[in-house]
């Protein structure tokens, strides 16, 4: 897996890039016909690697679902970070603040 194109993509975007699986795949495993949950675990593995982050979390297995890649050290990345620390913390159920996932439905399902 080479995605050095896709770390200087986000690096020229400011740290951050609307990538579709697709695109993404096609650096992972090009000769594969599917994304897998293995293979997705696999390109997040390799995406911190090289201190970048995608939101949702846990990638999609269609092609045709678009992620943002962020790069962690960053502003948002740093924010991204604590949103998600939060949001397991609200899922362990230790709410750090109460009526978080009521009051922002879509977190949940990006953060987790």
């Amino acid at each position: 897996m080479d995605f050095t194109v896709i770390a200087h993509a986000v690096e020229v975007d400011h740290g951050i890039k609307r990538l579709s699986m697709r695109f993404i795949k096609r650096y992972a495993a090009p000769e594969r016909a599917r994304l897998s949950v293995d293979l997705c675990q696999q390109i997040s593995q390799a995406l911190d690697g090289l201190g970048l982050m995608t939101l949702p979390r846990r990638l999609p297995t269609s092609e045709t679902e678009y992620v943002f890649v962020v790069k962690k050290a960053s502003p948002l990345g740093e924010a991204l970070a604590i949103a998600g620390a939060v949001a397991m913390m609200e899922k362990m159920g230790t709410p750090v603040l109460p009526t978080l996932f009521e009051r922002f439905p879509e977190a949940e399902r990006y953060l987790t």
